[in-house]
């Protein structure tokens, strides 16, 4: 359940799918650092947050695409994907 499957579902029902499906979730919305770092909704796998220029679909894909080739620790990670840098913070009682 997320934006294409399931319209309208909160961000709390979308950290829970990811959380069930044990995924990493991929998002722009800000909000889920709030959820995830301050309110301690945590998720299995980590959540990266894209701070990027929304630029070309085609160009902001590639660009997601390379900086997830970076990198192969996301789980167990609150991260923020940035164009000069990412920054990672572990999430508290959470599994690598």
């Amino acid at each position: 359940m997320g934006p294409v499957d399931a319209p309208g579902a909160t961000d709390e029902q979308v950290l829970d799918r990811a959380r069930t499906e044990e995924r990493v979730l991929l998002t722009f919305d800000k909000d889920f650092g709030d959820l995830v770092l301050r309110r301690g909704l945590g998720s299995s796998r980590g959540v990266v947050l894209f701070r990027l220029p929304m630029e070309k679909p085609a160009e902001l894909a590639r660009r997601i695409v390379a900086a997830l080739r970076t990198r192969d620790d996301w789980s167990g990670h609150f991260s923020v994907v940035e164009p000069e840098r990412i920054r990672m913070r572990r999430l508290a009682g959470e599994i690598a």
